[in-house]
């Protein structure tokens, strides 16, 4: 299933929240590809099934098939590439009473730009902890981790937890 770069951007794109979007001169110019490579990404995703397609006006419009029998798979196969899976276990089980966590930034919109932003919702949540936990996180995935703790949640986001 993941025999190039550009198909693991692609997944990552579209499985880490599946309400992501792209079209083709889209995606080209956000992993900086030719659309050729693209395209043919593109295809075989969409007729593999993994993939949804629907035009709008001159655009065609991908996205992840989420009723797909291996969506829920991809997803978490993406989640765990990532380390998401792994942050979100030791927050959980260390941190304190959370109520929610958030990605945000880059990785909520699919990128895979070696930052992971996460805002923490919660009570009495051990703010030294985290710092440690930051540095632990960031050797073991070897992606640089931002913690947030009860701020604003932006619109572009993905629920990794929620009480």
């Amino acid at each position: 299933l993941i025999t190039s770069k550009t198909r693991l951007r692609m997944l990552i794109k579209f499985f880490i929240g599946a309400s992501n979007k792209g079209y083709l001169n889209g995606l080209a110019t956000e992993f900086n590809e030719s659309t050729n490579s693209i395209r043919k990404e593109l295809n075989n995703l969409s007729e593999s099934g993994y993939l949804l397609k629907k035009r709008k006006d001159n655009k065609v419009i991908y996205q992840a098939n989420k009723i797909h029998p291996m969506f829920k798979v991809l997803q978490k196969i993406v989640r765990q590439h990532l380390g998401i899976e792994d942050i979100v276990d030791t927050i959980i089980s260390r941190i304190g009473k959370v109520h929610k966590i958030v990605l945000v930034g880059d990785y909520a919109k699919g990128l895979d730009t070696g930052t992971i932003s996460i805002i923490i919702i919660g009570k009495e949540l051990d703010d030294s902890y985290l710092k440690n936990l930051k540095l632990k996180i960031r050797d073991k995935i070897e992606r640089e981790v931002v913690f947030e703790l009860n701020n604003e949640i932006p619109k572009k986001n993905i629920i990794l937890y929620q009480k």
